[in-house]
């Protein structure tokens, strides 16, 4: 008989990222990019987080979480629009939470949620910030650092130590 904690173990499939970013500054335009190095303690490489460490190293968001917000604005809604570093599909990332990731070179570890800001209204129109509630993606930590890529697979590696 599979128990709840087998089946939370068992990823089935993996993921892909399909997008990805850095914000160079606050505010700033988000810069998409082909590739990009994850660095522990740092985030992305080139990002306004660099170096503040903690939980929110890098942020990610589900294509799917994507599709549902541009269905409550009936309106398409772009990945840069969400200013998330990645973009990842075909993966509950939910289910990878208190895992490490590995994620091309990189491997990370998903620390949270990352709610939506007052900004979305602003990139979004109004509705924007209700929209995103519940949908706004993930934060992470760089556990070991190396390079993402667009078509990278994301997958879980097992449970945080």
């Amino acid at each position: 008989m599979l128990t709840t904690t087998s089946l939370r173990r068992h990823i089935p499939e993996p993921g892909i990222v399909t997008w990805l970013s850095i914000r160079p500054e606050r505010k700033a335009p988000v810069k998409v990019l082909e590739s990009v190095q994850a660095i522990p303690g740092k985030g992305l490489e080139g990002d306004h987080y660099g170096g503040s460490g903690g939980l929110r190293e890098v942020t990610l968001v589900l294509r799917e979480q994507i599709d549902a917000i541009s269905s409550f604005l009936k309106q398409d809604v772009l990945p840069e629009s969400l200013r998330r570093n990645l973009v990842i599909e075909g993966i509950n990332l939910t289910a990878l939470k208190e895992m490490h990731v590995q994620i091309g070179d990189a491997v990370i570890e998903i620390t949270g949620n990352c709610p939506p800001c007052s900004r979305m209204e602003e990139n979004l129109g109004l509705g924007g910030y209700q929209a995103c509630r519940g949908h706004g993606g993930f934060t992470a930590r760089v556990v070991e650092g190396g390079l993402i890529r667009i078509g990278d697979r994301v997958v879980g590696l097992g449970a945080c130590q």
